[in-house]
């Protein structure tokens, strides 16, 4: 993991310390869900619970019974304003919501591409395009994380069809890959240095490895933490992750939900074996310690935010969208 520095030498020597000196049990159980929202605190070394929420369309809360949110248009229609004025205050209204329900972690936005008009998610995601995709969603990952909420950009990689989304392969060739379906994730990554990273549920055959997105080495470890330096958490999709020392060697650092899973006592159990090594827990433990002093959840009090002024921010995407239709060889822009 690449050094991280912080403002406060309190929070730096609360990541950086001999992670060796805690528990081995507490390590492991961190790196699990305690909820379907919700990880487990790590007192000993000054963790507080950090709470994810979904939201790409709006936070959803950090439980599953009903309570109030501020809807957002969807993607699509944000990233057709091409304004990324508008889209930094929307990033910014976001994290206010997330604040204001207790959600340290939005998980959005979603960087996959429009390959159909049939696809089941699409509303979710901001286009065909991967450099109109990347920009858009490196203005909001921006825009939310300079608040002190984390964004969790999803689904890394290939996850393009809602269809069968849990057991098809999406085989991609390396330009292919390069060019169109991992360019929005690295410009998250090298230009907004987002905090999260959600590994899908599909397979991926790279031409390298051909594996379950959870254990694509390759990917995780090879590309996205060695070669772009993402120094974040990856976290599975929900139930994404069905291996134990498959997951944990590839670059996986935190199963959700919980609890139960494939790691807890599973993984214990492999690093005691040797399966998995001590230094494999380790980083993903400092990793969730420095999302935690991101996130305001380590060493800092916690804070509360009242409902922020939502104002036209969110009916603008839908005035400022720029619909188009093609007629013959020409596109016309249509009134709105």
């Amino acid at each position: 993991m690449q050094d991280v520095a912080f403002e406060s030498d309190a929070l730096q020597e609360m990541v950086d310390r001999d992670l060796d000196s805690l528990p081995l049990g507490k390590r492991v159980r961190l790196l699990t869900g305690a909820t379907n929202w919700i990880l487990h605190p790590l007192e000993e070394a000054g963790l507080r619970s950090i709470a994810l929420s979904d939201g790409p369309i709006g936070v959803r809360g950090i439980d599953d019974g009903p309570g109030e949110s501020a809807q957002l248009p969807n993607p699509s229609a944000v990233a057709a304003t091409w304004d990324l004025e508008l889209v930094g205050r929307l990033g910014s209204l976001i994290a206010l919501e997330a604040k204001r329900q207790g959600a340290n972690v939005v998980l959005a936005p979603v960087v996959n591409l429009q390959r159909t008009p049939f696809g089941g998610r699409h509303f979710e995601c901001y286009s065909e395009d991967p450099l109109l995709t990347g920009t858009i969603a490196a203005a909001y990952i921006t825009s939310v994380q300079a608040a002190g909420v984390g964004a969790c950009v999803k689904h890394f990689l290939g996850n393009e069809s809602e269809t069968d989304r849990t057991t098809y392969v999406a085989r991609i060739d390396e330009r292919t890959l390069r060019e169109l379906y991992s360019a929005p994730f690295e410009r998250a990554v090298k230009e907004a240095g987002v905090w999260s990273v959600m590994a899908a549920y599909n397979g991926i055959d790279d031409g390298v490895q051909r594996s379950a997105a959870t254990e694509h080495g390759n990917l995780l470890k090879t590309v996205l933490k060695d070669e772009w330096g993402f120094d974040g958490v990856v976290v599975s999709d929900w139930l994404a992750a069905n291996s134990t020392a498959a997951t944990a060697l590839a670059g996986l650092d935190l199963v959700m939900p919980g609890p139960g899973g494939p790691w807890e006592q599973h993984l214990l159990d492999a690093v005691q074996s040797g399966a998995v090594p001590v230094a494999e827990i380790n980083d993903k433990v400092r990793r969730i310690l420095t999302l935690g002093a991101r996130v305001g959840a380590l060493g800092n009090p916690e804070s509360t935010v009242s409902s922020p002024p939502v104002g036209d921010v969110p009916t603008r995407p839908a005035t400022e969208a720029d619909p188009v239709s093609r007629t013959g060889g020409w596109l016309v822009r249509l009134p709105v």
